[in-house]
């Protein structure tokens, strides 16, 4: 394997676009391609120039999960080996998922395993009607471990519970249903989607994306107690008095574009 099963490309706007290109292998991933898109990613969330982060794949499937021979290679390793890739498979997961940019998975097609949880680990998900997905795993005698936590983050315990037991595909009407897609269009409406939400989110201030990305992570699971308020308050007075977001109430007093727009 070599650099290009995994593209880059970032636009003059500072939207960067992270392609999966193993088409011929429908995007599967094997543990040097998961090491080279985790290492990217973590690159990326250092580059203050970057504004988003696009996922998508190659060819007809988004990602297809692991690499056939890659498992096979896998069934041979120790338990220390499958600890370290293990280990890698949740750093890329994490990587993903606590990107202090704003990630958009493009799902052009089919997205089993890994792919679907790749999915689950973007802020917004924009998928075309044809595709798939499925948590197959237990088909092969395993299960979808690392991905459990964003998937149950995503389409709740119960559907969670159904789709890891079963391993059923199920299409992008329900995946929408479920929470996994929060829009599906048809394969000649994916680039406009893509291009609409992109616009959306190059309007708004990088910092204060960054903010609530974080506190969304930070209190989504806890209940509303005095003390999640007080961290609220002070998540927002942080925000108001940083220079973004002085700039943005000036700006929006001036009724001029703010800065981050100029």
């Amino acid at each position: 394997m070599n650099a290009e099963a995994v593209l880059l490309n970032v636009d003059k706007q500072g939207v960067a676009t992270v392609t999966l290109n193993r088409p011929d292998l429908h995007n599967a991933l094997d543990d040097e391609a998961i090491s080279l898109l985790a290492a990217m990613l973590e690159t990326l969330a250092e580059d203050n120039t970057v504004r988003a982060v696009v996922l998508t794949g190659s060819g007809i499937s988004f990602s297809a999960g692991y690499d056939p021979d890659w498992l096979r290679r896998l069934s041979h390793f120790s338990a220390n080996e499958l600890n370290r890739f293990a280990q890698q498979n949740a750093r890329l997961l994490h990587t993903l998922d606590t990107l202090p940019k704003p990630t958009l998975a493009r799902v052009q097609g089919s997205a089993f395993g890994l792919g679907m949880a790749l999915v689950s680990c973007c802020d917004i998900a924009i998928g075309v009607s044809e595709a798939l997905f499925s948590l197959s795993d237990v088909r092969f005698g395993q299960i979808p471990a690392l991905a459990m936590p964003y998937m149950i983050r995503s389409i709740g315990e119960r559907a969670t519970r159904r789709y890891s037991i079963t391993a059923e595909r199920f299409n992008a009407g329900k995946a929408k249903r479920l929470g996994l897609l929060h829009q599906v269009v048809e394969n000649d409406e994916l680039n406009a989607a893509v291009q609409h939400m992109q616009g959306q989110l190059l309007l708004n201030g990088p910092s204060a994306m960054r903010a609530a990305k974080h506190l969304v992570g930070e209190i989504g699971h806890l209940d509303i107690t005095p003390q999640v308020i007080q961290r609220c308050i002070e998540h927002s007075l942080t925000v108001r008095m940083s220079d973004e977001g002085r700039e943005g109430i000036q700006a929006l007093i001036d009724m001029r574009k703010p800065a981050w727009l100029e």
